[in-house]
This record gives structure tokens, sequence and C-alpha cells, in this order.
């Protein structure tokens, strides 16, 4: 049985404005219906696989569940990372996990973000490895390449991959990200690939080389895990010992180390979508090379993209050439398609004059649903609040505002101090300022109201908790 760890904490900052810190990309549906964790998770169903193991942070432990739930599967542990420090810390806990209960497990490492066409060519990559796994390698998945790509590392081997079939081969050597001269060097070379981020190895293999390459990782990894406390079927690693954990990748930890490395080519599709010059090539360009979705009109336009992320938003586009563009409800990206990779140097400039769409929506996810802020001003607020059925928000009071609810949609039960009453559609009920109030809906469909705001201060950490079934603690998520 092969367990897949999937790693769910990255940002996602090239793909804004559609991927942003508060949602990122792996949790849009980017290509196709899916999101891209669910696309991950599906891609090792099969006798071959254990239910995944996910890694990932606190705000976004709610949002896994909720997907893979939506997608079918049900998972195995859920570890929560106190804070983001990279893919070896992550790699390192996920492999002590699975060695307390076997450490001759077998574990593929797989980013939640990317997007692999042919799932069942993927699996079989897999299984090709899994006898060189089984024998105390580190295996690696290279991918062929199509082009000379600077945004990835290479992977230099030992022999010649012939057809590109999927077999271990031996490693020579990984190659940083190159320069485009260096890259197209390589490509013509023909026995480089590309560096997918993708591992199998056996939770032991993996510890011997933290424990060989890596030992200062080994006793703040196991503290955290034997310190890890449960929290509504999550798994949260200590804080504490996580803490003294470096920010380091596994490359860096241990893979440029490691003498017992082989690689299984891969040749069926492969993308991690690490900008949008990669999504427009995955969406498929038309004849004349411009791919657009959404509401979008385009006109005597070349090799670019135009996506509208908004059905109020429509994108038009007239004699555009190697432009990308993205409007989502609050922001809008055009660039030449040259500059995708800078597209993080955005967010990091809206991010330093406080920019609000530097990191998160209008639309902010919770574990009960979602609310999206119609009109803020400075001192009101309206939004529209989605609770799913059976439900509930915390109970809770507000310092410095108070709150009126109009129920456009379902059926609310409502809780104030010492009362609780049911509001239909068409019905309202008012929050006053520091009354212990809470909102449920006890239905079997989206329960749907609208809630103005009035006060001195709007905040969402204006919030007191006294219970909440999503374990939450206080603040703004909690």
């Amino acid at each position: 049985m092969i367990h897949p760890v999937i790693l769910c904490g990255g940002s996602g900052t090239r793909l804004w404005p559609l991927s942003r810190k508060s949602f990122p990309k792996q949790f849009t549906p980017i290509l196709g219906a899916e999101s891209l964790f669910q696309a991950s998770a599906q891609r090792f169903r099969g006798a071959e696989f254990a239910a995944p193991l996910v890694v990932t942070g606190s705000d976004f432990r709610f949002i896994v569940t909720e997907q893979l739930s939506a997608a079918g599967i049900d998972p195995g542990a859920i570890l929560i990372e106190p804070d983001g420090r990279n893919t070896a810390p992550a790699v390192l806990a996920a492999a002590i996990h699975l060695a307390a209960q076997d450490d001759e497990a077998l574990m593929v490492v797989a980013p939640s973000d990317h997007v692999v066409p042919d799932a069942a060519a993927f699996r079989a990559a897999v299984l090709a490895g899994v006898p060189a796994a089984r024998a105390g390698q580190i295996v690696t998945f290279g991918i062929r390449p199509t082009h000379a790509e600077t945004g990835y590392g290479w992977l230099d081997l030992a022999d010649d991959p012939g057809d590109f079939s999927p077999r271990p081969i031996r490693l020579r050597s990984f190659v940083e990200k190159p320069d485009a001269a260096t890259a197209a060097k390589m490509l013509a070379a023909g026995h480089y690939l590309w560096n997918a981020g993708l591992f199998l190895f056996s939770a032991r293999t993996i510890l011997a080389a933290f424990e060989q390459h890596a030992p200062e990782l080994l006793e703040a990894g196991r503290a955290a895990m034997t310190q890890a406390r449960s929290d509504l079927g999550f798994l949260r690693l200590d804080p504490v010992a996580w803490s003294q954990l470096p920010n380091i990748s596994i490359d860096y930890a241990v893979m440029e180390r490691a003498a017992n490395l082989t690689v299984v080519p891969f040749a069926a599709g492969w993308s991690d979508l690490g900008g949008w010059d990669a999504v427009w090539r995955e969406m498929g360009p038309d004849a004349r090379g411009v791919a657009a979705s959404g509401p979008t009109t385009v006109i005597d336009c070349e090799d670019s993209l135009l996506r509208s992320e908004s059905e109020g938003v429509e994108v038009v586009g007239i004699g555009l050439k190697d432009i990308l563009v993205v409007a989502t409800g609050d922001a809008v990206l055009v660039a030449d398609r040259s500059r995708a990779q800078d597209v993080k140097k955005a967010v990091e400039t809206l991010k330093a004059r406080g920019a609000k769409q530097a990191e998160t929506f209008p639309v902010d996810h919770r574990p009960w649903g979602w609310f999206e802020t119609l009109v803020l001003s400075e001192r009101f607020q309206v939004k529209r609040i989605v609770v799913h059925p059976g439900a509930a928000l915390s109970l809770q009071s507000h310092v410095h505002r108070s709150e009126h609810w109009i129920v456009v949609a379902g059926t609310a039960r409502v809780t104030i101090d010492d009362t609780q009453r049911l509001v239909t559609e068409n019905q309202s009920v008012y929050i006053p300022l520091g009354a212990v109030h809470r909102m449920e809906n006890p239905g079997k469909v989206p329960m749907v109201l609208i809630e103005v705001q009035t006060g001195i201060y709007l905040g969402e950490d204006d919030i007191v908790r006294y219970e909440d079934v999503y374990a939450r603690g206080q603040g703004a998520k909690g």
C-alpha cells in the first residue's frame, strides 16, 4: 500500500488575483470543475493507494475536509502546521507519523497544485518506482521537458531516457533553475528532465536520509509530532517544537546531498501552473493562440489569455498580442505574457502599501460556509452570508457593533441571549451591541441572509467566542 502525502500549504502568489493568501490556487477550479487539490487527491485513487495524508495550515483545515468530502474521498491523517516552513519539515512530519505505524510504509509526496491530465499514466509511473523505493532508493519523478523552462530546477540523468517510458534511471545531479541559454542546451541534450518535486520512498529511507544529511531537523520534528494534539480529528503539530525547524525545502535539506537517488521519467503531461503563462498553455489556446474563459469578448487578439472570474465583469480584448488579462470582482491583472513570473512582485508591492487585494478576497470562507462584503463604509457594512445545511456560527458577542439580519433564503435558528427563534425568508432580527448570539441553519438547503452591521469598528477581530463547534478559539478565524 502506498500512502499519498499531499502538501497543501502554499500561497500561490504567481496566480494572483485568482490565488491569494486567504484562498490559494490549490483550492480553486482553475482548469475544469475540480480544484487542483481535489484533482491531486483523485489522482491517487486505486487499490494500491491508502487514504491521502494531508499537511496543511490551520486556516485551510476545514477547506481541505470540505473539498475532500465533495470529491467523495475520506482522508487519512490531516496534519496542521503551526506555520509554513517549506517542504522539508512537512515531509519530515509525515514520515514520522507514518513510521510510527510502519517504518517500511511507502509514501508518495506530491504538491497539491499540480496539473497531471493523465492520472492513470501517473499512477503507472509511481508503481514503476516501487521496486526501487522498496530497495532503499529515493525516487523522484522527472518530467520530459517541452521547452527551455527557466522556472524549474532540472535533473541530469546518468543514462539516456530513450523513449521516456517510466522506469528507474540513476540520477547524476540536480540542476538549479537555469538561465535561458543553459535551459536551451539542456533541452537539446536530451538527458535532462524537469524536477517536478514529486517523490516516492519508504518512511525508513527518508528518515535515514534526514539523519545523515539534516540531523538538526530530526529532534525538533520528532518533538513536534510527539507533542502534537488532536483537535476535531486534525493533528496539530506542537508550535514550540515546530518553531525550531528551519524554513528549508526537501531538495536543499536532503535530495541534493543524497546518493541513493533514482529518477522515473514521466512524459504524459504535467504542469505546476507556476504562472499565468502556464495556465494559458494548459487551457489549450485556439488557432490564434488565444485562451479565454468566463464572460469575455475577443477581437483580433493573438497569443493571449483573457479570463473573467466574475459573472458581473466582462473582459473585452481588442488587438492584444502576448498579453495576460485576469479579472476578478475586485482586481484586474494586465501583463505581458513574458512577465508572468513578475506577478509575485506586484503582490509584494500591493502588500507593502496595505492594499487588501494583495492577500484577501471579498468572499471569505469559513467552516460553516462563507460571507461576502457587499458594501463597506466608515460606520456600516453590508454582507451576504451563506450557511451550509446543519452548520452553525459560534456563540459570540461584539464590543463595537450591532447587527441586523434579513433571511433571504432558507431558515435560520437565531439565539439572542436567553431567547431562540426561527427566522424564515423575508423576516429579520436585530442583534444589539454586546448581545450573546448565534445563527444556525437547521434546514437541508443553504441558508442565505443579508447582514447589516453598524458601529465604530467593523473588523472581523471584534468577536468574543463563548462556544464554537469548530474549536477555533478567539480572533477573526481562530
